[in-house]
């Protein structure tokens, strides 16, 4: 159990972070998009439902869940990734239906992609030191 200081007080904390949840046209088929994407594994599935993680037993996870209504504008969340090489991963994930998304950025040194359904997510360049 961790402790958090508040205003002077200490509070014990018992939240661990459990999942991000995407909302989806097709779950499975995204879910499976990103799981080979990411080299993870599927941890757990229904009828309508995929969660994906890089292990097992590993925490957080990506829960992807089905939704009625598309994306209609930018992601208010979305994800980074640091790769060892951004120009090759960029061209690895667009190869595999990534496309390059405007969400106006201008001279910065990440790559803004969407997945299939149009989420977005960075491709940072690799880090230094």
């Amino acid at each position: 159990m961790m402790a958090s200081v508040v205003g002077g007080t200490v509070w014990n904390m018992s939240l661990m972070w459990e999942e991000v949840v995407v909302d989806s046209h097709d779950p499975k088929v995204l879910g499976l998009w990103w799981r080979d994407a990411l080299g993870w594994v599927v941890v757990g599935e229904s009828d309508d439902e995929l969660e994906i993680a890089p292990a097992e037993g590993a925490h957080p996870t990506l829960l992807f869940i089905p939704v009625p209504e598309g994306k209609s504008v930018k992601n208010r969340l979305h994800l980074d990734f640091v790769p060892d090489d951004q120009a090759a991963e960029v061209q690895r994930l667009i190869a595999r239906g990534a496309s390059r998304a405007d969400i106006g950025q201008h001279d910065v040194p990440w790559v803004v992609l969407a997945d299939p359904e149009g989420n977005e997510f960075c491709v940072l360049a690799a880090r230094t030191g």
